[in-house]
């Protein structure tokens, strides 16, 4: 099939090279000429694991191509994908404007009946708004809501093998309802994965899921909070809750609480709905504002490490962007706690594997990227573990101890809580955790 993906950000382009290894004819269109410049020198504008292999597989073949044309390349498509973003407003409106002017493009474009298809998440009815705008167009144009569920850092195994593909139709669209079975039934061999619903209720399936994973990874920091009250461990208490199977081990970890370009946006503009609708969503309301508290739980546990007082001190900071295998800071809790250090007088030092300066761009010369994690942590009065990359897991703590001004560690991930630390003469604090060393048989 002709397919168009209308974005080449980080959906459309983890989606245009997916559909395009399965066979179909892909072209990502987008107005940003610089990226389509960079992704048909055969550069990716995000770090996403495997996707370059991904795309130049495609590339190779003839399978997919980039274009700054958005006429051309709606014209000559079967199936249109709206993939551009939408960003959300101080009040937890979102704004669609981007959507909007895809949809007038598409009216103005097509050239023969289309289905045009919802990936961006959007707020309820924005189905039924775009459907107004193409029912202008000189050709049948059937619009589909088909909200994604990627995972950045494992978008393309997201992909390639979902739990779910939600298909929002209009009732008795049986030309949109083939289309996207031939579109999606190379994923469905194994089992049919898909699930229908009307456009409202994919609409809304997308914002309730993220509430749900969001409110899970609050609830934990808030149970964290408590075991530090307490003398309990939020280690203990999540293998005990986790093991439930009605639970699940999933979204249970306390921390720096969660950030990205999803579970911020999305949770806010599931409350911005509910209020648009008479309804005040009082889990989802206490969900964001229990994680926009933890940033300042982390900020509080730097000061009690260094004395109470940041000025004159050196942080070093580990993890930047808001979760390992990628590069985005989008509402990252690194990026929030630089923010407040800088703006309370401590000089940071910051590393991430896929960090680049322009993170760090805004906070001045008080803020500065490392080559290396150890370079992040020398001469530094406190390192803060904010992101749990791979490499930072298990570091040579002698060589720390031995670098930094005071061993000092805050461990915002409670990825060292068994290590002992503080028998080795470390200053160590997690999040709802003992410290203690763990031995191997402890919880088995």
């Amino acid at each position: 099939m002709k397919l168009c993906m209308v974005g080449a950000g980080y959906v459309g382009l983890v989606s245009g090279a997916g559909f395009a290894e399965m066979g179909n004819q892909v072209i990502c269109a987008d107005v940003d000429r610089a990226k389509v410049a960079t992704l048909r020198a055969g550069r990716m504008p995000i770090v996403e694991p495997e996707l370059d292999q991904l795309v130049a597989r495609s590339v190779e073949a003839r399978r997919l191509s980039f274009t700054d044309d958005l006429p051309s390349a709606i014209a000559a498509s079967d199936v249109v994908f709206i993939a551009v973003g939408t960003p959300g407003h101080p009040d937890g409106s979102v704004d669609t404007s981007a959507v909007e002017a895809v949809a007038h493009t598409v009216a103005q474009s097509v050239r023969k009946e289309t289905v045009l298809v919802l990936k961006s998440t959007v707020p309820p009815g924005t189905n039924q708004m775009v459907s107004g705008i193409v029912a202008k167009a000189a050709h049948r144009v059937h619009v589909v809501s088909n909200p994604e569920f990627l995972k950045e850092g494992d978008a393309i195994r997201d992909f390639m093998w979902p739990d779910r593909i939600v298909i929002g139709c209009a009732p008795g669209d049986e030309v949109a309802k083939d289309v996207m079975r031939r579109v999606y039934q190379p994923l469905c061999h194994e089992r049919d994965r898909i699930i229908w619903m009307d456009p409202v209720s994919a609409e809304l399936t997308k914002y309730a899921g993220n509430a749900l994973l969001a409110m899970r990874i609050s609830f934990m920091n808030e149970v964290a909070l408590l075991c530090e009250r307490l003398g309990a461990d939020v280690h203990q208490v999540r293998w005990g809750i986790g093991s439930d199977h009605r639970i699940g081990a999933k979204f249970l970890y306390a921390g720096a609480g969660y950030g990205g370009s999803c579970f911020p946006k999305d949770v806010r503009a599931l409350i911005h709905v509910g209020r648009q609708n008479g309804l005040e969503l009082e889990l989802v309301s206490a969900t964001d504002r229990v994680n926009r508290r933890q940033r300042k739980v982390l900020l509080d546990k730097v000061r009690s490490s260094v004395g109470g007082d940041l000025r004159g001190k050196t942080i070093g900071i580990w993890g930047m962007a808001f979760k390992p295998r990628t590069d985005d800071v989008r509402e990252a809790p690194a990026m929030a706690l630089i923010e407040a250090l800088v703006g309370e007088g401590a000089s940071v030092m910051a590393h991430d594997p896929a960090g680049s300066d322009h993170a760090l761009a805004k906070f001045g010369p008080r803020a500065k990227l490392a080559r290396d994690a150890y370079e992040a942590a020398e001469g530094a009065d406190c390192l803060v573990l904010v992101t749990e990359w791979r490499e930072y897991h298990n570091p040579d703590f002698k060589r720390l101890k031995s670098i930094m001004r005071r061993p000092a560690l805050v461990d915002g991930r409670n990825v060292w809580a068994g290590f002992g630390l503080r028998e080795q003469g470390f200053v160590y604090i997690g999040v709802g955790v003992r410290g203690k060393r763990w031995h191997v048989n402890e919880f088995s």
